[in-house]
């Protein structure tokens, strides 16, 4: 979903997170990936100020901050 939100391929957020297309892959596909694979995942998204709620009935849910200019 916030790959989606970015209009990112798997190839873009591989690239940006620094880790294979096939993590990113194997990752989307809900198989388990180590702690700081998920981490660059996130900071990668997060680069891109997209924020994820990690509590209260959204949890998992993300949304795209736009910034003021």
């Amino acid at each position: 979903m916030a790959r989606g939100a970015l209009s990112w391929t798997l190839d873009d957020l591989a690239e940006a997170s620094g880790v294979s297309r096939r993590t990113v892959a194997k990752f989307e596909a809900g198989e388990p990936v180590g702690d700081l694979l998920q981490t660059k995942l996130k900071a990668a998204f997060e680069a891109k100020h997209v924020r994820f709620v990690e509590d209260g009935p959204f949890k998992g849910a993300m949304i795209k901050v736009r910034r003021a200019n």
